[in-house]
């Protein structure tokens, strides 16, 4: 009796909890789609519909018209292809340093390496507004303003960090039996690198990759300060062009976005159990 008795308060408190926390799941799920939600309504909205009080929920003359008008203006499908050639461009800098440094950092002992992958970790998260000023002289005088090669950089520069400290701690989860036995076989550490370590790390790489490409797709700040010309502008830098002087095209704002969001989503979407199984591993081991 006794146990019955202590059981049924421990089972209302574990059916408490378990409410509590899918409520909390449920109020956050709402809160991360409903923006998105909303401004998917705003693309499938005429403009009519866009400035009625009070806003319709649901569209009630629904159109493909802001679609239109993103991708029948030059300028954005322009844009388009430089934020795939900058994202593409900082993703495989990243990959390509961040897997020659981070390799290294998982094998070899030496002192302050903890203190080093620490201080790789707090680049990650230098406010970049503390050096635009620096950075836009140093472009000037090296020639290298409003050209792909100043965004590539400074993309790179940032993401890299993150990208070290992510391969770093995968990497650490392999066993060295692998790389013990390919060099008893002659393969120099290049080899190893390249035909051992990186195929077993399929995970992680693509876990770091998506993220850089992630982050390099919707920056913002570098790419407004430092490309003027409308031929180099990102997509995130084209968004805000539909806007005039005297009017704000909402609906083709809204549509640019989603045009701009659903690449990423179909990309995580392709990839998500290899970015999970990537952070999973450094989360356990790294």
């Amino acid at each position: 009796m006794a146990a019955t008795t202590s059981s049924g308060p421990d089972r209302k408190g574990t059916r408490a909890r378990d409410a509590f926390f899918y409520l909390f799941l449920t109020v956050f799920v709402l809160a991360v789609v409903a923006p998105v939600a909303w401004v998917l309504k705003m693309s499938l909205s005429t403009r009519a519909d866009l400035l009625a009080t009070p806003p319709p929920i649901v569209p009630p003359h629904p159109t493909l018209s802001n679609y239109s008008t993103v991708f029948g203006a030059p300028e954005f499908r322009r844009a388009l292809l430089n934020s795939v050639l900058i994202a593409g461009a900082t993703t495989l800098v990243s990959l390509t340093f961040g897997v020659l440094a981070a390799y290294p950092l998982a094998r070899v002992r030496f002192r302050g390496k903890a203190a080093l992958l620490t201080g790789f970790l707090a680049l990650a998260f230098f406010p970049t507004v503390a050096i635009i000023a620096p950075l836009f002289k140093e472009f000037r005088e090296l020639g290298l303003l409003d050209t792909y090669a100043a965004i590539i950089a400074v993309d790179s520069a940032f993401a890299l960090p993150l990208t070290v400290w992510i391969l770093t701690a995968f990497f650490r989860t392999l066993p060295r039996n692998l790389e013990e036995a390919a060099r008893v076989d002659g393969a120099s550490t290049f080899r190893v690198l390249t035909g051992v370590i990186l195929p077993l790390s399929a995970p992680g790489v693509v876990t770091a990759g998506l993220l850089v490409f992630v982050f390099a797709w919707n920056e913002f700040l570098f790419a407004n300060t430092f490309l003027f010309s409308q031929d180099h502008w990102p997509v995130t830098v084209a968004i805000p062009g539909f806007a005039t002087t005297h009017t704000i095209d909402f609906g083709a704002q809204a549509a640019a976005s989603i045009t701009v969001t659903l690449p990423i989503l179909v990309i995580v979407f392709v990839f998500q159990r290899r970015l999970v199984a990537g952070l999973m591993a450094g989360a356990l081991k790294g």
